[in-house]
């Protein structure tokens, strides 16, 4: 049966830039020689040019088919769909991030001796976050396509968990004592916290960023300095 426009159903209308739930989200070919490697690189490359410049909802195979100066058969041997490559880009801003964090903590960053320096140790990690997604073509753009479109917003979820979970694991072993699930709880919050602060300078151009990123921190610094249970030692 055909349906009508403006006949209501029991399906739920999607939002604008919201793919079918049928649309794949991942790439079709992960290229290994080294021509097809550059292909698929160039894609994404050249699609990042383009949301800095139209945006994700204006972002389609044919524009990135004509500024990579490929045919669209040519596209779809890698991606099926623009959502795919959005996809792709998504994971890489939130793998390029990840990895700044593990290696944040793995230098020291969840350990100060004051709250000063807890708080100049998290404005490091949350300006070079800033940075990575300032650097990477169409970075922006990216972080709003991953809260705009309900199918890609399970790259960032996963990515605030991962950073959560790895956050959680280290801090229980300085806090033994503590609760578990308020760990956990309270490193998704601060997490969640942070990264709506990089999404927040990085979108309002008017937004003071020193004063955003400071004040962030110091919110982080003090929640987590309950833990600390009274001792001069500072772990975050």
């Amino acid at each position: 049966m055909t349906e009508h426009p403006g006949r209501r159903s029991g399906r739920k209308a999607r939002t604008a830039g919201e793919p079918a739930p049928s649309v794949s989200l991942e790439a079709k070919l992960k290229p290994s020689q080294s021509r097809a490697h550059q292909t698929f690189e160039a894609i994404l490359a050249v699609s990042g040019e383009l949301l800095a410049e139209v945006g994700f909802e204006r972002l389609s195979t044919n524009l990135v088919c004509q500024r990579a100066g490929l045919t669209p058969p040519a596209l779809y041997r890698y991606f099926p769909n623009k959502y795919a490559i959005l996809s792709e880009l998504g994971r890489r801003l939130m793998d390029a991030q990840d990895r700044a964090v593990f290696d944040w903590i793995e230098a020291g960053g969840l350990v100060a001796d004051s709250m000063d320096e807890a708080i100049a140790k998290n404005r490091e990690i949350q300006e070079t976050v800033n940075q990575i997604t300032r650097d990477m073509p169409g970075g922006v753009w990216i972080l709003r396509a991953m809260r705009a479109v309900p199918m890609l917003q399970d790259i960032r979820i996963a990515s605030r968990d991962k950073v959560a979970r790895h956050t959680a694991e280290r801090l229980l072993e300085q806090y033994p004592a503590s609760s578990t699930e308020e760990i956990y709880a309270a490193t998704r919050i601060t997490t969640e916290l942070m990264m709506a602060a990089t999404e927040m300078v990085l979108e309002q151009p008017d937004a003071d960023e020193a004063l955003v990123t400071q004040e962030v921190c110091r919110m982080v610094c003090l929640y987590y300095s309950q833990f600390a249970g009274g001792k001069t030692r500072y772990n975050l």
